[in-house]
């Protein structure tokens, strides 16, 4: 497994996601992302059960320390899709 900043994934993207091991991203020290090999190179059921109870304790214990329930983040998420973005500006 690797570990990468968010600059160097940036910088670096293309050939990390061509590894054949799984890249953490992270920002600040903090975990931001985790990016999985093509299918052909699947990761054993193991990890995948270890990685998914670590970021949903993780997701658990932040929601935990800020207050919000469940049903807040539903309600919240339910606002957002019925709301219509602004257009983004081209460069």
């Amino acid at each position: 497994m690797r570990i990468s900043s968010v600059r160097e994934f940036r910088n670096k993207a293309t050939g990390l996601l061509r590894s054949k091991s799984p890249i953490l991203v992270t920002r600040h020290g903090r975990l931001a992302g985790i990016f999985f090999p093509r299918p052909e190179a699947t990761l054993p059921i193991e990890l995948k059960r270890e990685l998914y109870d670590v970021l949903s304790h993780d997701v658990a214990r932040q929601l935990k320390k800020r207050r919000v329930s469940e049903d807040e983040i539903l309600k919240d998420f339910e606002a957002s899709r019925g709301k219509k973005r602004a257009p983004r500006r081209r460069r």
